[in-house]
């Protein structure tokens, strides 16, 4: 069986903005909606029916067990146009385009949408063992008496909400924490971070002058740009910043590492001929995908390192060389984290430690994040592979031609990586 090209045909999403700023009273449904919409009005998709919609947010309220269908159903896409949700922490919007992509490949659906979505700012809490087991005793009570006298079982501290952390739960550490590990593990010293921090703001800032993201982005609930972006940082200012999670020695600062963010972006995919009957143009092609996964719990160092495997398999399918790309886009969840990553890549007795017969190659980096990263654009877990894959398809089509190279790390050990070509 032949399988078809799948095309990156469109793209949209919100500006990016710190929790607790301009989108603290929306929440996931309200973000994903206005993304939707932009690029249906963008794209001329009002009424169409697309073969479907796959997307996801990392953290979800109970009630939003079928998010995508219903913002979907909200939208003005023909009501018939199925969705699904699915997660897979920071690479599910990546993910999200694997998976209409395979089944364009397949020839399964013509047309669909990859999506992702975080509202950090209205983000769930837990309640205590003890209380949920008072309320789900109290629910099957008939009587007052008998509620009340579940009700009032539980300890004063059982009522206190418990916040998200953020922790992996076979450690016990923020992915922070791991990074600091990762730092020091493979040397990854603070001015390197920090420059790296630096470059990913000046070069957003210059993309925004530009009018790069002007046909990218929808304004939300008055925000019209990213607003984690700092034009005015320097290498002075990031340097004065204090360790954010090994206070005494640590090298991750707010300045080198992502904030918890809110936002949502999407990603028109198609095949050929739907683009072409649809008057669209044809991108870039998604050509290669790998996920992986790698040993956290002992190595505590690689949390953040999957990428590692990924690409190694992948480069070794597309018979190409890590020097073979004229972009990279590496998600920077923390400055040490994408440095690491490339040093690993680049440098053979490194690789070797990983199982891989060599290095990969060498990253040219004034290829890598050219339009800024996610330190200067922040990080909404599930929107970043929108994000990411919507600026490398717009790079390669005003270039004309070449290859551009993905690659996204994850919380629980995993990674994703993907190739894009024109």
């Amino acid at each position: 069986m032949e399988t078809k090209k799948v095309a990156i045909v469109g793209y949209n999403r919100i500006p990016f903005a710190r929790m607790n700023t301009a989108y603290s009273e929306k929440g996931n449904q309200d973000l994903l909606l206005v993304a939707l919409n932009g690029l249906i009005d963008r794209h001329q998709l009002k009424g169409k029916l697309l073969g479907e919609v796959a997307g996801g947010a990392v953290i979800k309220h109970i009630s939003e067990s079928n998010l995508i269908r219903e913002t979907v159903m909200n939208t003005s896409l023909d009501p018939a146009t199925p969705a699904c949700d699915l997660q897979q922490a920071c690479d599910t919007g990546i993910e999200a385009a694997i998976y209409i992509g395979n089944k364009i490949a397949l020839g399964q659906i013509e047309s669909g949408i990859a999506c992702g979505v975080e509202a950090m700012s209205n983000i769930p809490f837990e309640s205590s063992p003890r209380l949920r087991k008072a309320l789900l005793n109290a629910n099957k009570e008939k009587s007052a008496f008998g509620k009340l006298k579940h009700l009032l079982s539980p300890r004063l501290k059982d009522w206190m909400p418990i916040p998200y952390k953020g922790q992996e739960p076979k450690t016990g550490l923020v992915m922070g924490g791991h990074t600091e590990i990762t730092a020091k593990y493979y040397k990854i010293s603070r001015e390197d971070q920090d420059k790296l921090a630096f470059n990913s703001h000046q070069n957003m800032a210059k993309a925004y002058d530009e009018g790069f993201f002007d046909d990218m982005i929808t304004p939300a609930f008055g925000l019209e740009k990213d607003n984690n972006l700092r034009r005015d940082t320097s290498l002075e200012k990031l340097s004065q910043l204090k360790p954010a999670f090994d206070k005494q020695n640590g090298t991750l600062t707010a300045g080198n590492s992502t904030p918890f963010t809110d936002g949502a972006s999407a990603v028109l995919l198609a095949s050929e001929d739907w683009a072409k009957a649809n008057n669209l143009p044809i991108l870039a092609y998604i050509t290669f995908s790998e996920l992986a996964g790698i040993e956290y719990v002992e190595n505590q160092q690689n949390l953040l390192l999957a990428p590692v495997f990924a690409a190694e398999r992948m480069l070794k399918k597309a018979n190409m060389n890590l020097g073979d790309f004229d972009y990279y886009e590496i998600h920077e969840a923390f400055a040490a984290q994408v440095l690491a990553t490339i040093k690993i890549w680049e440098n053979d007795d490194l690789a070797k430690q990983f199982g891989l017969e060599k290095a990969l190659g060498k990253i040219d980096r004034n290829k890598l994040n050219v339009k800024g990263g996610s330190l200067a654009a922040a990080h909404p877990f599930a929107a970043t592979g929108g994000r990411i894959i919507a600026t490398l398809a717009k790079l390669l089509n005003e270039k004309g031609s070449g290859k551009g190279f993905i690659s996204i790390c994850a919380a629980r050990g995993q990674g994703v990586t993907m190739i894009i070509e024109k």
